[in-house]
């Protein structure tokens, strides 16, 4: 498939490397402009363009990048073509991104993100920390593989989603609808705590909606207390705090 991928953050520039190396061809852009990327994302054939080039002539269109850049793009997305599928992988983090007053009174973060681009959304690759998404990939049928939950409101959108993240070396998981969707955000028991399929669909329902803030804050003053100590959090540390904070 033909893919724009906006950011080339931590998640932004392992997408950048994965889904070439599954044969799409995906055009990668970032604030700062194509000479600011570097050659070990583009190393699996992706190519540094323009946000502007990035979004044309795609099938797919994948936001890796927080909320807060969204103004600056807003424009060019809403004008995308309507079967233009756009994925967002983002997750709020008011220590990081300020308050947004919707979001703290409780909408759901993806109907928020579709409200303000005024265009259906998917949700996908939000629920896994990077450093497991860059390690623990695997080959499709290898027992114990990593799901992820995938949400969107049409059917289509939701496929091509889970396709792409089957791609990446994980289970894609139906997860419903976008107003389902916080069911995979911040502090959920299915959020950076590495599930199996067979684990998924019940890791979901035992989702409360309520306590996902408290949650959320518990476990970033956690995890800023280890980088605080000098030692920076990898993948296992942060499946432990997920797994005794949120299931």
């Amino acid at each position: 498939m033909k893919i724009g991928l906006l950011g080339t953050g931590n998640m932004g520039r392992i997408l950048a490397r994965k889904l070439p190396a599954a044969g799409h061809e995906v055009k990668v852009a970032n604030s700062r402009g194509p000479d600011s990327i570097s050659g070990d994302v583009l190393e699996k054939g992706a190519r540094a363009t323009t946000v502007e080039d990035a979004l044309a002539n795609v099938d797919v269109v994948i936001l890796a990048m927080p909320s807060t850049g969204f103004e600056k793009i807003r424009p060019l997305i809403a004008a995308l073509p309507d079967d233009t599928v756009l994925i967002e992988t983002s997750n709020y983090l008011p220590q990081r991104d300020g308050h947004n007053p919707a979001l703290e009174a409780g909408q759901v973060e993806s109907e928020w993100v579709q409200e303000f681009f005024g265009r259906p959304v998917t949700k996908a690759w939000n629920s896994i920390g990077s450093d497991s998404f860059e390690r623990k990939g695997q080959p499709r049928g290898t027992p114990g593989r990593i799901a992820l939950p995938v949400a969107a409101d049409r059917a289509r959108d939701r496929d091509i989603a889970i396709s792409l993240v089957e791609d990446t070396g994980f289970d894609g998981y139906d997860a419903g609808v976008i107003a389902d969707s916080w069911r995979q955000q911040p502090a959920a028991p299915v959020y950076c705590t590495d599930l199996t399929r067979e684990e998924m669909g019940r890791a979901l329902a035992l989702a409360e909606k309520d306590r996902l803030p408290i949650r959320r804050s518990l476990a970033f003053d956690v995890i800023m207390e280890r980088i605080g100590t000098g030692n920076m959090p990898d993948a296992d540390f942060l499946v432990r705090v997920g797994r005794t904070l949120y299931m």
